[in-house]
């Protein structure tokens, strides 16, 4: 079985030899695929340093900053076309432990479609997180869950393994969204192609180096007009079909690129899986 971690990196030059020597201390044959937008602290040049001392690191270099779900669709590309079997995902800047990593594949190797790192199943744990971060977190899972019939309790979380032709299934290269909204769509998309999904509890920490680059109030206002959009489309198509031919419809869909583009943005007139 050829596997590989797929990790988007961008100003984490203060996490990435640790995340690499520890991936490679848990899994000696995994192959790591760092997806790096031009960071400025040299984060792809490290990645590559430390490549060359542990072996099966393997670094993209992008030519800027253009959103996480945009390194996502790249570096999982990549490894589809390098043909490799099981594709897995997670964080760079150490909030996931990497000594999860072998039960996620694991549970791929044992017949599952997709295993997810979840803080929201029994076991799962969000520590240090007050309590209103946990409130936000906890209401925008479930409201995705609810509106969308998602098959997992942890919809953002960005610590999964796939088997490779789920993702071909989905039409990955077909998704549009970013940040968060990247893993709420794409778990859309899993649920509704119907796959199985094992959840396997973990403890969500924060970062101890480095700056978070998320824009929280934009993201949460973004995810939230986005998953009631793409729930009113899954449960009224007619309604949301109409306003598609209106005015404003038609100059939403006019300023998103095509989805395979460069940089491409959610797309306002169509819910995922339409393309």
């Amino acid at each position: 079985m050829s596997k590989v971690l797929v990790v988007p990196t961008y100003q984490e030059a203060a996490n990435v030899e640790m995340l690499l020597r520890r991936v490679r201390a848990v899994d000696p044959d995994l192959q790591v695929l760092i997806v790096d937008d031009n960071s400025p602290d040299g984060t792809g040049e490290l990645a590559e340093k430390v490549g060359a001392d542990i072996g099966g690191v393997e670094v993209l270099h992008r030519s800027g900053k253009e959103g996480l779900g945009a390194a996502y669709r790249h570096g999982f590309r990549h490894a589809l076309d390098a043909g490799h079997d099981v594709i897995a995902q997670m964080d760079a800047d150490m909030s996931h432990d990497p000594a999860v990593l072998p039960d996620l594949l694991d549970a791929v190797r044992n017949g599952h479609d997709v295993a997810v790192g979840s803080r929201y199943v029994p076991g799962g744990s969000v520590p240090n997180w007050t309590w209103l971060r946990r409130t936000l977190s906890r209401w925008g899972n479930t409201y995705a869950r609810t509106m969308l019939r998602l098959a997992m309790n942890d919809a953002t979380t960005a610590f999964r393994a796939y088997r490779a032709d789920v993702l071909e299934a989905i039409d990955i290269d077909g998704t549009t969204a970013n940040g968060y909204l990247f893993q709420i769509e794409t778990a859309f998309r899993l649920s509704n192609a119907g796959v199985s999904v094992r959840e396997i509890p973990i403890a969500f920490v924060d970062r101890v180096a480095g700056a978070s680059k998320m824009a929280v109030g934009r993201t949460m206002v973004e995810t939230e007009l986005r998953v009631t959009w793409w729930g009113l489309s899954l449960r009224a198509p007619g309604v949301s079909d109409r306003f598609r031919a209106t005015g404003p419809g038609r100059y939403l869909r006019s300023r998103v690129r095509p989805s395979g583009a460069p940089g491409a943005q959610p797309d306002p007139g169509a819910p995922p899986g339409d393309g």
